[in-house]
């Protein structure tokens, strides 16, 4: 082997990597495992375990490197030691690093460039969560690939995105991340997600790798609080947390992140069940592993290692395979094969994955091709925030509209717009903004003073302020609760108006990681402003811009008129005003369930049945004796300014076979005056299984426009697929017995037929 690395030397001297030269590797390799196979074979041991390590981008690389740290980083950097790296954004600034590591390093295998691209990079789109409310794929994807566009215009290449967790409980800050607490609703989105991110082509230059995150269990934090242990058994773990990443590893996810959290007592990232087994074994997927940020390390103060080293070695034989800042596989690796701990062989596998991901990008035929400095110029962010505006509209739920009150009529010539996120232009880019400018956003104030008819008059009154001092993803706001200053100054102009457009909500690092709360109302005195002005004008909108569900049980039962707007992103306030004005009639349901009292969280709609389910006859069931039972709103919830009309859900056969397909269909009319969407909801459930199942289950969607007076027929094909779960013999199949298939507009206004399935 020595020998071969002297002779082979002399070929690597130029600034392009082993394949971009025809003499270092015969042009007749064309298979990306020949080629990986061939690299892994110059490389020494400490190679290897640098393309394992990916540093943050902590100092200006376009400048020499300051500070001990920082030196030692540009160093290994240079020694080819470094196999990706993070937060290092501009063209400028990825090209001087990948830069230095071609020019300098010996067997020169290039760089990737990761970023948290959540929900936009620079245009930014609703949080995940608010744009899954729109239940409309193609828009997701859409979003998604503007996002790679302009991303790939900064020099990244890679994105740590999409999250998938199922989250069930709003006082978990990353439930605005996500796309709620459904399995089936979130691996659509996945799939949508990774579709949008690398196209059909990863090596495209205009494309950037997906992560799916975070493997596994996440979302179901213990009591909500970020980063929590997660106790849940095997059966939730198949058929509630693994389904979206199942679907995103079978759309071909790039790469993995692992999880903070414990899964019964065993870190994700030491899982060896989770990523050997099942990732890379049951799924056959291969793309790698990436920890989340210092992961690998954290398994010391989570009690399962005693130090680095240790770390290091249990989560590679787990199968993680690059180490986010942890520190621990640089500092371990060479060490535990130099001494028999742990075979090389783990180090050829992760090291494998990550080439091949690299192969796949294009990075060894052109290290350089995701830095093109003339891109950005040639992208039409005006279009961008077009689309962005369409999909904000589409992300909007109408949850109460009384009596009518909107869309607004022109009548209504004299509106206060009141509220601390009023003429917000910050909070509505939400948590997550990549390279969102701050302050950026349309304010709601703006959004209506652009729409309504020159002869509206617009008051406004901040009332009060949320809170004060620094917002940022590393300072919480400090909520403020005893400057009622300005009260008085809303209920004066309430009284002068027709109607209020109230806009109350969260801030934008109100939730988000590391934000997660006890309590999940409206923040501070916005209750009490809410309250006051209600006194002296019924005639009010409520515009909610949150990232999480909130509890507003109140303002259900005396506000006529609410409006779930979330955080909308770049074209928050237009998009709102859209809606308000009636230019947009609002089609998005609720993603997650909202609760009557954070009592209830976890809350969701799939819920099991107990052995005393719930009844109004008996006082001994599953219940709260001081709430009503069920959600506010529950999940697939949403209103419209038309009315729809379900006809009686039929199937083309009461019984299924094996093999067979059978046809649910309804009709659907639009019973009112205007166009409108319909989101058509499938349900299913397994009455009598080898375990106990859901009461209810989405199994299917269809988004249905109409006109006025229009009929559509929507129909759902059923087979055994749709049937199966991961049963009590431990494997996804269908078992023999009836079925429940339910339609409806949300998960409790619906309609039954019945279905026997038997295998043949």
């Amino acid at each position: 082997m020595k020998i071969i690395f002297k002779t082979i030397a002399f070929l690597f001297v130029g600034t392009g990597s082993l394949f971009a030269q025809s003499d270092a590797i015969p042009s007749s390799v064309k298979n990306v495992e020949t080629k990986v196979d061939s690299v892994i074979q110059l490389m020494t041991l400490e190679e290897k375990v640098g393309q394992m390590v990916q540093y943050n981008g902590s100092w200006d690389l376009t400048g020499p490197a300051s500070g001990t740290d920082n030196k030692q980083k540009e160093e290994r950097l240079k020694k080819g030691l470094v196999g990706s790296m993070l937060n290092v954004i501009s063209v400028k600034a990825t090209r001087e690093a990948q830069r230095l590591n071609m020019e300098n390093s010996r067997l020169k295998i290039p760089l990737i460039f990761g970023y948290d691209v959540i929900h936009g990079y620079k245009t930014i789109f609703p949080v995940p969560l608010g744009e899954t409310a729109s239940w409309d794929l193609e828009a997701m994807e859409r979003s998604a690939r503007i996002a790679a566009l302009e991303s790939v215009a900064d020099g990244i290449n890679w994105t740590f995105s999409p999250m998938i967790d199922i989250s069930r409980d709003a006082r978990w800050g990353r439930i605005m991340e996500g796309s709620g607490e459904d399995p089936f609703l979130t691996s659509k989105v996945a799939v949508a997600k990774v579709k949008g991110y690398q196209g059909s082509d990863l090596s495209d230059p205009k494309t950037i790798a997906a992560t799916a995150k975070h493997f596994a269990g996440y979302g179901l934090a213990e009591g909500g609080k970020d980063y929590n242990a997660v106790n849940i058994g095997e059966n939730e773990l198949h058929n509630v947390v693994l389904p979206p990443f199942h679907a995103a590893a079978k759309a071909g996810v790039a790469t993995f992140m692992n999880s903070f959290n414990t899964i019964d007592g065993v870190p994700a990232t030491a899982s060896e069940r989770l990523q050997r087994e099942i990732l890379k074994g049951d799924w056959n997927w291969n793309g790698f592993v990436v920890s989340d940020w210092g992961s690998i390390a954290e398994l010391i103060p989570h009690g399962f290692a005693r130090d680095k080293v240790h770390a290091a070695e249990i989560a590679v034989k787990a199968g993680s395979d690059m180490d986010m800042e942890g520190g621990a596989y640089e500092a371990g690796l060479q060490k535990l094969v130099d001494e028999g701990k742990i075979d090389e062989t783990l180090i050829d596998d992760a090291v494998r994955r990550i080439l091949r991901v690299k192969f796949k990008m294009g990075l060894f035929e052109d290290p350089y091709r995701y830095m093109d400095a003339n891109l950005n110029s040639s992208l039409s962010y005006d279009e961008h925030r077009k689309t962005a505006r369409d999909i904000a509209k589409k992300s909007i739920v109408l949850l109460k509209n009384e009596n009518g009150l909107l869309p607004l009529g022109k009548s209504v010539n004299k509106i206060a717009v009141i509220g601390p996120l009023a003429d917000d232009t910050d909070t509505p880019i939400g948590n997550w903004r990549a390279q969102g400018e701050a302050n950026s956003a349309v304010s709601v104030l703006e959004g209506l003073k652009n729409t309504v008819p020159e002869s509206t008059q617009i008051t406004y009154s901040k009332g009060i302020s949320l809170g004060e001092g620094e917002r940022s993803f590393l300072m919480p706001l400090k909520i403020n609760e005893t400057d009622r200053s300005g009260i008085q100054d809303a209920v004066e102009k309430a009284k002068q108006a027709n109607l209020v457009v109230m806009v109350l909500g969260e801030d934008a690092f109100q939730s988000g990681e590391g934000r997660s709360q006890a309590n999940v109302g409206l923040a501070g005195l916005q209750m009490e402003l809410l309250k006051e002005v209600q006194k002296v004008n019924k005639n009010i909108v409520l515009v909610l811009i949150n990232g999480r569900p909130l509890e507003i049980t109140w303002a259900s039962e005396n506000i006529p008129s609410i409006v779930e707007a979330w955080q909308l992103g770049t074209e928050s306030g237009n998009a709102i005003a859209d809606v308000l004005l009636g230019k947009y009639n609002p089609s998005g349901k609720l993603p997650v369930s909202f609760p009557r009292a954070v009592g209830q969280e976890p809350l969701y709609y799939n819920h099991l049945n107990t052995g005393r389910p719930y009844s109004e006859e008996h006082v001994t069931y599953a219940h709260y004796t001081d709430i009503e039972n069920g959600p506010l709103y529950p999940f697939g919830y949403g209103l419209s300014y038309t009315d729809f009309e379900y006809g009686k859900p039929e199937l083309s056969s009461s019984s299924l076979n094996t093999g067979e397909t059978v046809t649910l269909s309804v009709k659907l009319t639009n019973t009112g005056k205007v166009a409108g969407k319909e989101v058509v909801q499938l349900y299913l459930r397994d009455l009598v299984a080898s375990l106990a199942r859901p009461v209810k289950e989405l199994k299917g969607f269809k988004l249905v426009e109409l006109q006025p007076g229009e009929t559509k027929t929507v129909e759902f094909k059923i087979d055994e697929e749709m049937l199966k779960f991961y049963s009590a013999s431990g494997k996804w199949e269908a078992e023999n017995g009836e079925f429940e298939l339910m339609l409806g507009g949300n998960s409790e206004d619906i309609q039954s037929v019945k279905l026997n399935y038997r295998k043949s």
